[in-house]
C-alpha cells in the first residue's frame, strides 16, 4: 500500500490546480465583462445595436413584414407593455400585450395622422375605442402615447406605444422613436427615387440613340436596296434586332454576353455607312461573359467610340473591344484611336457643370456609380489627337441583380 502523506500530497495538488483553474476562468470572465463598459456604454450599445437590427427591416419604408419585425426591437427600445407601427391605411404591426386595442388603434390616432401632433391617451380613451364590451382586457395597459412618423411634410404613419402609464419620458422617447421611424421612411423613398432615376436615364439613352443613329441606318440601307438587296435585307434584320434590344421594357439589367450582341449590330450598321473606316477588334473572356451589368451600359461607349472618335477622323480608324477576368471583377475596356477629347471639358462634362456631346458617357458613368458606387465609376484616359480609352469595372458576383 502507497504512504498515506503520499496520497495527501497529491490530494492537495489536485485541488490548488483546481483553484488555479477555476480563478484563472474567473479572471478571464471578469476582464471580458469590464471590456463591455459601463452600465451607460453598454445600454448605449444595447440601444443601437436595437436600432441598427429595426433599421434593417424598415429600409423597404413602411409595410407589413418590416414593420412586424422592426416592432419587436422598437417595443424593447422603449421598454412598453405593447408597440404598434400603422400607416395612414391601417395598423401594420402590433407587439406586446393588449392586441385587444388593436381593432380602434386607427380610430384612436385619427387626429394624430391628421394633424401630425403627438397625443397622450388615458385608460378612458382606450376603453372608448376598444371594441371589448365592459372593463378593458388589456390588464396593467392603462395609457398609450401615439406619435407621428413624418416623410418631409407628409404625415405618413404613426408609431404607439402602450404601458400602465404615460409619463413625460415615455412621451418623448416615442416620439424620438417615431422620429427615426421617419428617416428610415426617408431613406427607403429616397432609394425608390435613385431606381427611378436609373430607369429615367435609361430612357434618356434610348432617345440618344434613336434619332441620330436610326436616321444614318436607314440611310445606310436604303443605299443598298437597288445595289444590294441582299445586303440590305440583312441590315433590316440587323436593325430590327437592335432596336427591339435597346428598346425593351423590362429589366434594369442584362449581362455582358447580350450587350456585346447589341454592339455587334451596332457596329455591323455602322460598317455599312462608314466601310472600311470603321474597324474593330474584340478580346474576349469567355468566363465573364454571363457577368450582370447595367442595361444600355457599353453600347454608348461604343457609339462614343464611332460619332465623336472616328468620325472625325481623316482616314480609317480602330475599336479594340476588351472584357477581362480581374479577380472578383470583370473589366471592360473600349479603346479607339481616334481624334480624343479635352480632359478638362470631359471632367466639367461628367461632374454635370457644363452641356456637352458625350451625355451618354455621361449618363453611363452616373448610372455605374449609383449601383456599384463612386469607385466604380468610368475610369477614361484621353488628350485630343491621342485617342480614348475608357475603362468599366463591375463586380461578378451580383446577387441583387438579375439579367
Amino acid at each position: 500500500m502507497p504512504d498515506s502523506p503520499l496520497y495527501s500530497a497529491a490530494a492537495v495538488a489536485v485541488i490548488a490546480l483546481a483553484v488555479a483553474a477555476v480563478v484563472a476562468v474567473g479572471l478571464k470572465v471578469l476582464r471580458s465583462f469590464r471590456e463591455l463598459g459601463t452600465d451607460a456604454e453598454r445600454a448605449t450599445y444595447n440601444t443601437l445595436h436595437a436600432a441598427s437590427k429595426a433599421g434593417r427591416h424598415l429600409r423597404t419604408g413602411l409595410n407589413p413584414a418590416g414593420a412586424a419585425k422592426a416592432s419587436r426591437q422598437l417595443r424593447g427600445l422603449l421598454g412598453c407593455d405593447a408597440l404598434a407601427i400603422l400607416d395612414v391605411s391601417g395598423v401594420l404591426a402590433w407587439d406586446g400585450a393588449a392586441e385587444e386595442l388593436r381593432p380602434g388603434l386607427m380610430e384612436l390616432a385619427a387626429d394624430v395622422l391628421a394633424n401630425g401632433r403627438t397625443q397622450v391617451f388615458n385608460a378612458a380613451d382606450l376603453l372608448l375605442h376598444s371594441p371589448a364590451s365592459g372593463p378593458a382586457k388589456s390588464g396593467p395597459v392603462a395609457a398609450a402615447v401615439v406619435a407621428p412618423v413624418r416623410a418631409g411634410s407628409r404625415v405618413v404613419g404613426a408609431v404607439a406605444a402602450f404601458a400602465p402609464q404615460a409619463g413625460a419620458g415615455l412621451v418623448r422617447a416615442t416620439t424620438e422613436v417615431a422620429d427615426w421611424v421617419a428617416t428610415q421612411v426617408e431613406l427607403a423613398e429616397l432609394d425608390a427615387s435613385r431606381t427611378l432615376l436609373m430607369e429615367a436615364e435609361v430612357r434618356a439613352l434610348r432617345a440618344q440613340i434613336s434619332p441620330h443613329f436610326i436616321y444614318n441606318s436607314l440611310n445606310a440601307i436604303a443605299s443598298f436596296i437597288n445595289t444590294d438587296p441582299a445586303r440590305a435585307r440583312e441590315l433590316v434584320v440587323e436593325f430590327a434586332d437592335f432596336t427591339r434590344y435597346s428598346f425593351r421594357r423590362h429589366g434594369d439589367f442584362t449581362t455582358l454576353a447580350e450587350e456585346l450582341r447589341c454592339i455587334d449590330r451596332y457596329l455591323l450598321l455602322e460598317r455599312a455607312r462608314f466601310g472600311e473606316r470603321v474597324q474593330v477588334s474584340l478580346r474576349i473572356a469567355p468566363e465573364v461573359l454571363s457577368t450582370v451589368i447595367p442595361f444600355l451600359s457599353l453600347q454608348p461607349l461604343v457609339e462614343n467610340a464611332v460619332r465623336h472618335g472616328l468620325e472625325a477622323k481623316e482616314g480609317p480608324g480602330h475599336i479594340t473591344i476588351s472584357a477581362n477576368d480581374s479577380g472578383a471583377f470583370a473589366e471592360v475596356t473600349i479603346e479607339d484611336d481616334g481624334v480624343g477629347m479635352d480632359p478638362v471639358q470631359l471632367q466639367s462634362m461628367l461632374a454635370g457643370h457644363v452641356d456637352g456631346e458625350h451625355v451618354g458617357l455621361r449618363n453611363v458613368d452616373a448610372r455605374l456609380r449609383q449601383v456599384y458606387g463612386d469607385e466604380h465609376g468610368l475610369v477614361i484616359e484621353t488628350a485630343p489627337g491621342e485617342g480614348t480609352l475608357i475603362t468599366m469595372r463591375v463586380p461578378k458576383s451580383q446577387p441583387d441583380h438579375d439579367a
